[in-house]
């Protein structure tokens, strides 16, 4: 599992014309699931998550996690987090979640953050066509990978 997490003012996610999910400060999460991927990852993930401290304290120190700024979440679906560049020009997406196993999990995930956030979680829609729009705060952005239940980066 894969995460690109970006610390933004504000965020929301548009499907045909339509908002369906929007936040103020807080997190905007890019989810990306592999066919290997289980609960397991999810939960470590939003542990992690939830408790990663790259907001400004009052001193400008990066020390505050997303409920110390009582910041909100927006978690996104994205395949292409699995995209294998290495051979063509054309990107492989064969490593990236079978539609079914992904979309259960991007909804578990989603779920899990919300247990561990005080603020909001919104979602786009899983496998939709969506137009993100971002205020990055910094920039602010990190990349978390989960295999068999241990972050790797």
């Amino acid at each position: 599992m894969k995460a690109v997490i970006q610390r933004v003012k504000n965020a929301s996610v548009e499907v045909e014309g339509s908002i369906t999910g929007q936040i103020g400060c807080g997190l905007l999460i890019f989810l990306g699931v592999s066919d290997e991927d289980s609960e397991r990852e999810c939960d470590k993930l939003a542990d992690k998550i939830s408790r990663l401290r790259i907001f400004s304290d009052e001193n400008d120190k990066i020390n505050l996690s997303v409920d110390d700024v009582n910041g909100d979440v927006l978690v996104v679906s994205q395949f292409t987090l699995y995209a294998d560049c290495r051979k063509g020009n054309r990107p492989s997406f064969i490593r990236a979640g079978k539609p079914e196993h992904a979309e259960k999990l991007y909804e578990y995930f989603s779920d899990a953050m919300a247990s561990r956030i005080k603020g909001r979680v919104e979602n786009g829609i899983f496998g939709a066509d969506m137009k993100v729009s971002l205020l990055n705060d910094g920039p602010f952005t990190v990349i978390i990978e989960c295999v068999n239940g241990e972050i790797l980066l």
